[in-house]
């Protein structure tokens, strides 16, 4: 620090002479600095009014709560700052505010759930309107008509938050978080199944449909399906799934077949499910199994079934009313079924038509036959005199049947082979015999003279008309006398006419003088009759009484010539 002269002094020579005298100057001041404190109890306020703005920041924005968008088709019945959010019944948030999209396809509904809800906005959760509706299933949301429509959500099961959601348009059928077994069918037609039909277990409903989609790659129909978790372990791999919706009308060999569903069946579809009879229990399913769903219960029967032999029949009449599926019997006994009509199995030449069945020969095997393979036991049988007939199932429909047998007149055959198929014999049916007799009697009937059957009972006709002509013609008359004054007056004169003829009757009864005559006429007869009785005794006695005399005796004496 450099010295300079007090203040007041005069200002030193700019010259340096060393003759100037040297004045004294005092020390020259020092500045001490001391160190400030750490911290002032003046800035503790707005410290504290920060940390509490913060606070209240915070409290403001979390009792909002979560913000999520849902899209939906329309925004019927949904209103801003009214319309509630629920799950299960329980108020979770509001509707916020709603607006269209930005491709003006749908709207987008913004929603504040309350910070207590918010973990429920996760992967997997679904929401939907609640709104009155009507179907043949079932009848819902009636009490949305008071207290107005809502969104409900139901919570899904994954672990992240998810803000942004595609709303349901159509409430589900069951919720994600209830127990059971979800499965998925498949069918080429699904009829008049769809969400909420039922799901019987021997007519006992044991679930329903939830879902009903369209596979546009496979042109099938899927449909999720919900089984109760009470009745999950009636479901195993061995299970078929059936369409039983609708009336089913059915003709076939065994004639008419009528099957009425329940009424609720009826109109919104139903699905049965159940293990075909002689088919072992599988293993159990878990969620996501598929299945296939068949048309009816018989279409279950037919896949299970499994014919070990295919053998082929030649039949050389028409085949009309034979049909694929058709049974094959022995004597009632059910051996398996037909699996094809065509006549690309035809061996080469032969004009017969060929019918493909599938049958189990071992249901032939006896006692006798011991442990003889399939093949042996079926040309044993062929040797036999077994043989495929043509039946007739029902005269209704006209469907038939293949039906075997032993045929004791039938001729010596034995099993063939065309290719990988057994080659059956065939004998003509009872039905075939009835079939010319029917068409002889029908030439029989075109023989006949119906045109002049025809024109004299046309002649007959005419002659019967004319006939009614005439006596109405005659009741006319009749009329016309019975309306004449002195037709009027005969009554009159049969009264008259009556009392004579009761006259004259009464002479000829007991009293009457008519019975007296006839009295003495009948005595005088009786005498006659006696009389008569004894000549005829006397002329049988004597012969010659009529010449001679009764009285005479002994031999004729002829008298002497007068002279």
């Amino acid at each position: 620090m450099s010295d300079s002269p007090p203040p007041g002094s005069p200002a030193p020579s700019s010259s340096n002479s060393d003759s100037s005298p040297v004045v004294s100057r005092p020390p020259a001041a020092r500045a001490i600095v001391k160190r400030s404190r750490p911290w002032n109890a003046v800035w503790l306020i707005p410290l504290v009014t920060l940390l509490l703005a913060g606070w209240l920041v915070w409290q403001h924005y979390r009792s909002q709560g979560v913000l999520a968008h849902i899209r939906f088709e329309t925004a019927a019945n949904i209103e801003s700052g009214s319309t509630e959010v629920r799950c299960r019944s329980v108020r979770i948030g509001v509707v916020q505010n709603v607006q269209l999209s930005a491709d003006l396809l749908s709207v987008v509904v913004d929603i504040r759930i309350d910070p207590d809800a918010g973990t429920l906005l996760r992967k997997g959760t679904r929401l939907w309107v609640v709104r009155p509706q009507f179907s043949a299933a079932s009848v819902s949301g009636l009490g949305t008509l008071i207290k107005g429509s809502y969104i409900e959500l139901d919570p899904g099961e994954g672990p992240e938050t998810v803000t942004h959601f595609d709303g349901l348009e159509a409430a589900p059928v069951t919720k994600s978080s209830v127990p059971g077994l979800r499965l998925t069918l498949t069918a080429d037609r699904a009829e008049s199944l769809n969400a909420g039909s039922p799901i019987y277990y021997n007519g006992f409903e044991v679930g329903k449909v939830e879902l009903r989609t369209f596979d546009v790659a496979t042109r099938q129909t899927r449909l999720s399906i919900f089984i109760s978790e009470a009745y999950a372990p009636l479901v195993n791999e061995s299970t078929c799934f059936w369409n039983t919706g609708g009336i089913d009308v059915s003709a076939g060999a065994e004639g008419f077949r009528l099957r009425t569903p329940s009424v609720q069946a009826m109109l919104a579809g139903g699905i049965s499910f159940g293990i075909p009879p002689g088919t072992a229990p599988g293993a159990p399913v878990q969620d996501g199994a598929e299945f296939s769903l068949f048309a009816n219960e018989a279409a279950t029967r037919e896949l299970i079934f499994r014919g070990s032999r295919l053998c082929l029949l030649m039949f050389d009449r028409s085949v009309r009313g034979l049909q694929k599926g058709a049974p094959v019997e022995f004597r009632g006994i059910p051996m398996g079924r037909v699996t094809d009509i065509s006549l690309k199995y035809a061996p080469p030449g032969d004009k017969r038509v060929p019918v493909l069945i599938e049958m189990d020969p071992g249901l032939l095997r006896t006692t006798t036959e011991g442990e003889e393979d399939d093949s042996a036991i079926l040309s044993n049988a062929v040797k036999s005199g077994l043989r495929a007939r043509l039946s007739t199932g029902s005269l209704l429909t006209g469907s038939l049947f293949i039906d075997l047998d032993y045929v004791p007149e039938a001729l010596p055959a034995e099993l063939g082979h065309n290719g990988e198929y057994d080659l059956l014999p065939t004998h003509s049916s009872g039905l075939v015999q009835l079939e010319a007799k029917v068409n002889d009697l029908l030439t029989k009937l075109t023989a006949l003279p119906l045109e002049d059957m025809m024109n004299k009972f046309g002649q007959t006709a005419e002659g019967i008309t004319r006939t009614a002509q005439e006596a109405e013609i005659t009741l006319t008359e009749a009329r016309k006398l019975l309306a004449n004054q002195k037709t009027q007056g005969l009554t009159t004169q049969i009264d008259n006419t009556l009392g004579e003829i009761r006259s004259s009757v009464a002479s000829l009864g007991p009293a009457g003088s008519v019975q007296g005559d006839l009295r003495r006429t009948l005595d005088e007869l009786r005498a006659a009759l006696r009389a008569f009785k004894t000549l005829s005794t006397s002329v049988a006695e004597k012969p010659n009484s009529l010449i001679f005399g009764r009285d005479g005796t002994g031999d004729p004496m002829p008298k002497a010539k007068k002279k």
